[in-house]
């Protein structure tokens, strides 16, 4: 084997970052030079100011290392052709236009629409500590922050003002704790900037940022939906119709009471409701040891009966989390709790052991074996 080819052979162990395929499949590798014992390679990245530039001439000198008769290497950076964009946007949609994934009958992963009936329950939190703690567990996940209005998943996810790399009209989500996310806040101007959208355009807004990432595989994709029962979670029934809904809630009866409503409107448009989550319950205090029940108590039983004689079937509590001011401090700071609280990741392990697995078999799934 000639050196032009060990560095060829070595390149297709290069992933890109982003686009999790190797450099070759994705016609990034331009040109390969060996002389005199320096090896000149040509990058194509998909984009003018590439974030991933530094990295991938980290990780193509690595690759090389193993290669003894190269004595030096030369890295250098192009931008792809229009036309070659376009054919990295058909690898990585798999030949296909674009579509929304999680919509399609082969599609494996679990869509789950973080609901509730309320601002203010900590439905956020809940959603970025479940998303880290399934990350944890080595799941490959996703968060869409489909609260266009009210969005603040890229604080708590410690992501403040980044934005995703942009192939044309594809985009490849902003990635941390091992959970991919994408928010409205990414593409708008200013952070502090308002969103103003009536119901058809909200539609499209959560059409598109379903069907124009480049999610992956995943294997969990939470949606944190807005408050209440209006046009984003009716859209995410209709554009995902195998889409689950968790109904979060506090304590409090009258919150409970609200909850309900969400659990209504996902019944209403055959979303099933696999289950409950009380957050803020009562906490344990460290000077007394008393409990303290800040929010009252009941609420997320009473949500979760209501929900089970609307649907004729049992919608589970499936954990209480307790009421801390730790949760704010690692959300505010962009460090879910669920890293450094073992006690709180606990809670969370145990929601993921009851929804990871289906309750529906596979029968009528197009599994997509060649025989």
């Amino acid at each position: 084997m000639s050196t032009v080819e060990a560095i060829n052979k070595a390149l297709e162990k290069v992933i890109d970052p982003e686009l999790h395929k190797p450099l070759p499949e994705l016609g990034m590798v331009e040109s390969v030079n060996f002389t005199d014992g320096k090896a000149s390679i040509g990058i194509l990245l998909t984009i003018v100011g590439c974030p991933m530039k530094d990295r991938l001439k980290s990780d193509i000198s690595n690759a090389l290392t193993d290669i003894s008769e190269i004595k030096s290497v030369e890295i250098n950076f192009g931008v792809m052709s229009e036309e070659q964009r376009n054919n990295v946007k058909k690898i990585i949609r798999g030949g296909r236009e674009k579509f929304i994934p999680f919509a399609q009958p082969e599609s494996l992963t679990r869509v789950l629409g973080i609901a509730s009936g309320k601002g203010g329950v900590g439905k956020s939190s809940i959603t970025v500590n479940l998303a880290v703690a399934a990350a944890a567990r080595g799941l490959k996940v996703g968060i869409l922050d489909a609260d266009v209005y009210g969005h603040s998943i890229p604080r708590l996810m410690g992501i403040l003002d980044k934005r995703p790399t942009a192939i044309d009209q594809t985009f490849i989500p902003v990635e941390n704790y091992g959970v991919k996310v994408v928010s409205m806040e990414m593409f708008k101007p200013e952070r502090s900037d308002p969103v103003a959208y009536r119901g058809p355009l909200l539609h499209r807004v959560l059409e598109q940022l379903l069907s124009d990432a480049f999610w992956g595989d995943l294997d969990l994709l939470l949606l944190d939906l807005p408050p209440g029962t209006g046009d984003i979670a009716i859209s995410l029934g209709q554009l995902i119709p195998g889409s689950e809904i968790i109904v979060v809630t506090t304590p409090q009866i009258a919150a409970a009471e609200v909850a309900e409503r969400a659990g209504r409107i996902a019944h209403q448009i055959k979303q099933p409701v696999i289950g409950v989550i009380e957050n803020m319950s009562e906490t344990i205090s460290s000077t007394t040891g008393e409990k303290i029940s800040i929010f009252g108590s009941g609420g997320g039983e009473e949500t979760a009966r209501r929900l089970s004689e609307l649907v004729g079937a049992d919608v589970p509590l499936l954990a209480k989390v307790a009421f801390d001011t730790n949760i704010r401090e690692g959300g505010d700071a962009g460090n879910p709790l669920v890293l450094t609280d073992q006690k709180f990741m606990d809670v969370f392990d145990g929601i993921i052991d009851q929804i990871i697995v289906r309750p529906k078999s596979l029968l009528g799934v197009r599994l997509n074996v060649n025989t």
